[in-house]
């Protein structure tokens, strides 16, 4: 390192995106520094709950009412007793609630990130997605098209192992697949259904990222259908940056990653118009420090990178790195999550399906899909459903079970009822200028500032979620299901935990964050590559983008650096 640069390369932030950058600079050869504030995580012995089986966790996998809360806050929607070392404690980052339109923000509270909890559902977006800012004016148009990333789409499914059907979609391009996993019995019952009574409609195996052939060389086997990833999987059978891009990165000799480590803020030389290094609080000892690199990457995730470009103020840069943009902490999106449809799959009683499939079906968007907005519809954008069906669970069957003794035991053990058919639909957010995040005049423990929301869903998103439930119980009513019904969950932004949007994409730098490359327009040497960096938010899961748009960013900085032209 030249210049007194302690590292070639900074990645703030260790999930799925921050893996990626880590992973492509160690393998060019740079010198990597991942920092992250949470505790320290290694691949199979972090995982302590992994193989503890339910009737043998504390209270069935529960926690004692309000104990949870007290500890974790808003946090405690999203914890289970397999997992609560891989969250984030209230006390220890606390955000600041007295709003009106307060945000329920997921905060992960070890390396690895939300990409050690997370769904691993995984979809390419399509030009659907990239064009329709333009096409109905709200927000501003995307500086990239479905052809500039998709050669790096392929680069990550290929490399992080994606298990998914051949669909042949435009709205839903597909991927580079493993073998699919199957829909079971009740499941392709609802699919002949609903297909054979909506030619628009289809009805597909979540695409996921779990692998079902192994993948020897990154020591990962196929999944072994227990569906407890949420607490880390041994066997590697998930994508998460714990098991795999962070060992890839390992293996070079090149990577250095300082847990226990938050940044306040970014150190900027008016001069150059570069940041020299990033200003590091030690979360055991208070410790602060300042660590200089040629090039910062930003991963903390949509809400704490943009938390840290806020905080990065100057007499060049008053409202932040990125603060000339009128867009910095603005255009905060996440889909619309709690709306659940379901309904008795009949003829089903009596069925058995071996293993715990570890994700369900998909339902891709159908509406406005066209070159023009469907005649019927008073909304813009569209909506998927994602869901699945199971059969009634043996503690159902202990409750609905006469009897006592060996009665009980076999009335337990063998299924009395149809299946249930589940769908939740997952709605986009068009981006709203007064949708933000601003920093609170409270600070952390650290002593950075704490973050504040004012978000919500507006008309869009509600005529959105009404037409999922009238026309998802059209489905499945059509479909020949029972006992139909419908309910609606809070509407809190936040719940779909796919935040997106606080530092966006865009050619116009009053108008944007960073670039097509995404390097922040007022820093070159800064990229932005998480959730942060959307301009949209479809209503397609984003994390396989987040992935893909840093790979890309990662390579094209490569490519600079090696040219000196950065």
């Amino acid at each position: 390192m030249k210049n007194g640069e302690d590292f070639d390369v900074i990645v703030v932030g260790s999930g799925a995106s921050g893996g990626w950058a880590a992973k492509e600079f160690c393998e060019a050869g740079l010198k990597v520094l991942v920092i992250d504030r949470g505790e320290p995580t290694t691949h199979k012995e972090s995982y302590t709950n992994e193989f503890v089986e339910p009737w043998d966790r504390p209270f069935g996998n529960q926690a004692l009412p309000g104990e949870r809360k007290k500890e974790y806050g808003l946090n405690s929607a999203f914890v289970s007793n397999l997992n609560p070392h891989f969250y984030a404690k209230e006390k220890d980052w606390p955000y600041d609630k007295n709003s009106k339109n307060p945000f329920m923000w997921a905060r992960p509270g070890a390396v690895g990130g939300k990409s050690l909890v997370w769904g691993r559902q995984v979809y390419r977006w399509s030009d659907l997605d990239f064009e329709a800012n333009k096409k109905d004016g709200h927000g501003i148009d995307w500086p990239i098209r479905y052809k500039d990333i998709a050669p790096w789409y392929s680069y990550v499914e290929k490399f992080i192992g994606v298990q998914g059907s051949y669909e042949n979609l435009p709205q839903l391009p597909d991927s580079e697949f493993m073998p699919a996993m199957e829909l079971n019995y009740a499941e392709k019952i609802v699919k002949k259904g609903i297909e054979d009574n909506f030619k628009d409609r289809n009805l597909i195996i979540g695409r996921s990222a779990n692998i079902t052939q192994a993948k020897p060389d990154q020591d990962r086997e196929a999944c072994h259908y227990r569906d407890q990833c949420v607490g880390g999987c041994s066997f590697g059978a998930y994508y998460s940056s714990v098991s795999v891009t962070l060992p890839a990165a390992a293996k070079t000799g090149n990577l250095t990653i300082q847990a226990n480590a938050v940044v306040s803020s970014l150190e900027y030389d008016p001069k150059t118009k570069r940041v020299t290094g990033v200003r590091i609080v030690n979360t055991k000892t208070k410790k602060k420090e300042i660590i200089k690199s040629k090039i910062v990457f930003l991963n903390a995730s949509t809400i704490g990178s943009t938390q840290i470009l806020m905080n990065s103020t100057s007499e060049a840069s008053p409202q932040g790195l990125g603060g000339f943009s009128s867009a910095l902490g603005n255009y905060l999106m996440d889909h619309t999550w709690g709306t659940r449809i379901q309904g008795t799959v009949l003829d089903t009683k009596g069925k058995i399906e071996k293993g715990r499939r570890p994700t369900g079906i998909y339902v891709p968007r159908y509406r406005n899909i066209k070159e023009k907005n469907d005649a019927d519809v008073d909304f813009l954008r569209g909506y998927n459903f994602q869901g699945g069906a199971k059969p009634e669970g043996w503690s159902q069957r202990a409750a609905n079970t006469p009897g006592f003794g060996v009665s009980l035991k076999e009335g337990i053990n063998t299924p009395g009822s149809d299946w249930i058919f589940t769908i939740y639909g997952f709605a986009e957010c068009l981006p709203y200028k007064e949708n933000k995040m601003v920093l609170s005049s409270k600070n952390d423990p650290y002593g950075i500032p704490q973050v504040k929301f004012d978000v919500e869903f507006k008309e869009n998103e509600f005529k959105l979620v009404k037409d999922m439930i009238e026309e998802g119980e059209k489905m499945l009513n059509t479909a020949g299901l029972a006992n139909i019904k419908s309910t609606m969950g809070e509407m809190r932004p936040g719940l779909g935990i796919h935040e997106m949007g606080t530092a966006r994409m865009g050619s116009d730098p009053s108008k944007s964050v960073v670039n097509k490359w995404n390097q922040v327009h007022e820093a070159e040497n800064v990229f932005v590559t998480d959730g942060a960096c959307m301009t949209s938010s479809s209503c397609v899961n984003p994390t396989l983008t987040f992935m893909a748009i840093t790979a890309r960013a990662a390579n094209y900085a490569i490519e600079k650096l090696k040219s000196g032209t950065l």
